[in-house]
């Protein structure tokens, strides 16, 4: 197994082996992992072998007993998709058409485009079956549809769960599915546990198991040697199908422009390429720094500490954590508040609160 996330911030999960990274050594802040503001245990992420996950699974079961142990399910609400399936259904409309509407939607389309779509295929805006068709296809957007299983979230309690919560039995054998989300349980404080699982873990066991069979040895992960030239080298060329985390084509695509040559730009490398970096105008700009083409300037020794390793470019949340902090004088736990803020706001909203303290910080230590 092995742990990811927050709690690779944590000694403690390191001392443990839960984790492989050395808090310290990586300059990782514990308030990303567990702060008094956040009044609630810590959230461990753990990864199990694939393959092996069902025995993880029925551990749990055969440890704390199926009345004391469930997953949490996830909440399934209506996207526009589904929403023209069933509503189209419903109404008795053509199943071609159906298809033909719902998959000639993109995720990023706007609420009009599905009336364009209605046109193209024939049908009359005016008509009582188009107007009744939009007007249910939008009204139920967001709606929930079903329950499904959450892909790792364990609930452990003490007492009979169905003294708590809603229970049932799972359509796969063996299972007991609590029927609230991890959200439903986050607010009941509820503990939940994450089991999840990862094939590479499991192709990485298997790699090893196949080269000691073969050359008569005892390799283990811990064994394989850091910074080794030659697969830099390799990562350099884009040379990556099957390479866990940068195998994708926008990663093989970003391999010889950044030019990983240390671990740490690896850790760059698989941050970097990600919406949320992507959107922020943040990519460009490290390139350009990383390439000397563009200076890299601070707007003080505190602000240069926190991201002289990205070159000035925040793109780590812990780097939003600490020039919070850094810049505009938030405790840690305030700052992993507004962290969390920050991963929910297309969710939830909730940034309003932090705008007023973050510019008034930031002008007191001349951050204008």
């Amino acid at each position: 197994c092995q742990g990811r996330g927050s709690a690779a911030n944590s000694a403690v999960c390191y001392c443990l082996h839960i984790t492989e990274v050395d808090p310290s050594r990586m300059h990782l802040l514990f308030e990303r992992f567990v702060s008094k503001e956040r009044d609630e245990p810590p959230d461990i992420d753990v990864d199990f072998e694939l393959e092996r996950r069902e025995e993880v699974i029925q551990y749990l079961y055969t440890r704390y007993g199926r009345e004391r142990a469930a997953l949490a399910a996830t909440l399934i609400t209506y996207r526009p998709k589904s929403a023209i399936r069933d509503v189209g259904k419903a109404l008795g409309m053509d199943p071609d058409l159906i298809d033909l509407l719902a998959s000639s939607l993109s995720w990023w389309d706007k609420p009009d485009v599905l009336e364009a779509r209605l046109k193209d295929a024939g049908l009359a805006p005016s008509s009582r079956l188009v107007v009744q068709f939009l007007a249910l296809v939008n009204e139920i957007l967001g709606f929930p549809r079903h329950l499904s299983q959450h892909v790792g979230g364990f609930v452990i309690s003490r007492g009979p769960l169905v003294n708590l919560v809603p229970v049932e039995n799972a359509a796969m054998a063996d299972r007991t599915v609590i029927q609230w989300d991890k959200d439903d349980l986050e607010a009941l404080g509820l503990l939940k546990v994450d089991v999840l699982g990862l094939g590479m873990l499991t192709a990485i066991r298997k790699s090893l198991d196949a080269l000691n069979a073969h050359r008569g040895t005892t390799l283990r992960v811990a064994d394989i040697p850091p910074e080794d030239p030659e697969t830099y080298r390799m990562l350099q060329r884009g040379d990556s199908v099957g390479v866990f985390q940068v195998e994708s084509r926008a990663q093989m695509a970003m391999l010889p422009r950044l030019k990983p040559q240390h671990f740490y730009d690896l850790v760059i490398e698989v941050a970097i390429v990600r919406p949320g970096p992507i959107q922020g105008d943040m990519v460009h700009p490290y390139l350009r720094r990383r390439q000397g083409v563009e200076p890299v300037v601070y707007p003080s020794e505190g602000v240069r500490r926190v991201l002289e390793r990205t070159l000035g470019v925040p793109i780590f949340q812990e780097q939003v954590i600490e020039l919070a902090m850094v810049a505009a004088g938030f405790s840690g736990g305030e700052a992993d508040q507004l962290r969390r803020a920050m991963a929910a706001w297309k969710r939830r909203g909730g940034l309003g609160h932090f705008e007023q303290k973050l510019i008034d910080g930031m002008l007191a230590r001349g951050h204008d």
